[in-house]
């Protein structure tokens, strides 16, 4: 059975909020925030908590990127992501337990090493710039 996961657009002067990934899979890559579902939350608390975790910031959903469900995007196993672009509510990007480094990023200057099918969601957030 596929699993469910949420992952955060963050966007603040034209850039993009990527994590540094300090845990499996794809350690030292780049992200966008975001993890699991956990039973008995909705899945805009999901990404709301999932961000606040990797990044220290509070946020909230402003709109739906997209749904990415190919069946190899994980390493992990069929997961299905849910993409928002979330609104920053308070509190300053930093680095975390889950996250070594937290950096914004202009959409045409981009790492190389992207976690999953992040670069292709990145490409779709573009639409909200």
């Amino acid at each position: 059975m596929p699993m469910i996961t949420v992952d955060g657009v963050v966007l603040r002067d034209g850039k993009i909020l990527l994590i540094r990934r300090s845990t499996s899979p794809y350690v030292g890559y780049w992200a966008l925030p975001g993890g699991f579902v956990e039973l008995g939350e909705t899945v805009e608390e999901a990404v709301a908590r999932e961000v606040k975790e990797e990044t220290d910031l509070t946020c909230v959903p402003a709109g739906l990127v997209g749904v990415y469900s190919d069946p190899k995007r994980d390493p992990r196993g069929h997961t299905i992501t849910i993409v928002y672009v979330l609104k920053i509510a308070g509190g300053v990007a930093r680095k975390t337990a889950e996250a070594s480094e937290v950096r914004y990023f202009d959409f045409d200057e981009l790492p190389e090493k992207i976690a999953f099918d992040h670069e292709r969601i990145i490409c779709d957030a573009r639409k909200f710039m």
